[in-house]
């Protein structure tokens, strides 16, 4: 079997050319030049250095690195960073504010939503996105809408009742 003269990456063209992303994170405007295959999850993690957005199953089906994209949840897991180039992204780390913890993550914190706390930011911003949305009015709907993210410690009851809370705290303010 006779060797290619070059090497195999080389020979793809497409596999050594990065392309000029721009990504709004948590209100801070990120440049970056990646491969076209690059995962907004993989981008946040290993490009931009923020790991609060957690790798879970890969397959978009826990919902471990669910994030705020323009608002709406994603998988970060199955969303291409080079599809949401200067799209405003919220993680984890963006949602408190000068040091303090918003009410969500209050919220989390007094009903014990986040046990052994890997499924929890996923848990946070599916969350987040689920009020933004305003389709939930009881109990029921936050499980089903929240039916995408696992927590395989069993906090569903505590992170339901969190949600609850907020949601609640929400429509008493209007």
């Amino acid at each position: 079997m006779e060797k290619p003269d070059q090497p195999i990456a080389d020979m793809d063209e497409s596999a050594t050319h990065t392309i000029p992303v721009v990504l709004q994170v948590n209100g801070t405007s990120h440049h970056l030049n990646i491969m076209p295959w690059v995962t907004l999850l993989d981008a946040l993690r290993d490009r931009i250095g923020l790991t609060g957005t957690k790798k879970g199953c890969d397959h978009g089906q826990c919902g471990a690195c669910t994030v705020l994209v323009d608002g709406i949840r994603v998988n970060a897991c199955l969303t291409l960073a080079v599809m949401k180039d200067g799209a405003a992204i919220t993680t984890v780390e963006g949602l408190e504010r000068d040091g303090n913890l918003n009410a969500l993550q209050q919220a989390f914190v007094k009903h014990d939503a986040f046990q052994c706390g890997y499924c929890t930011s996923g848990q946070l911003l599916s969350a987040l996105g689920l009020l933004n949305e305003g389709h939930a009015t009881t109990r029921d709907d936050i499980r089903e809408l929240m039916s995408g993210n696992l927590c395989r410690c069993g906090a569903y009851p505590n992170i339901v009742a969190a949600i609850q809370e907020v949601m609640q705290s929400k429509e008493g303010a209007t």
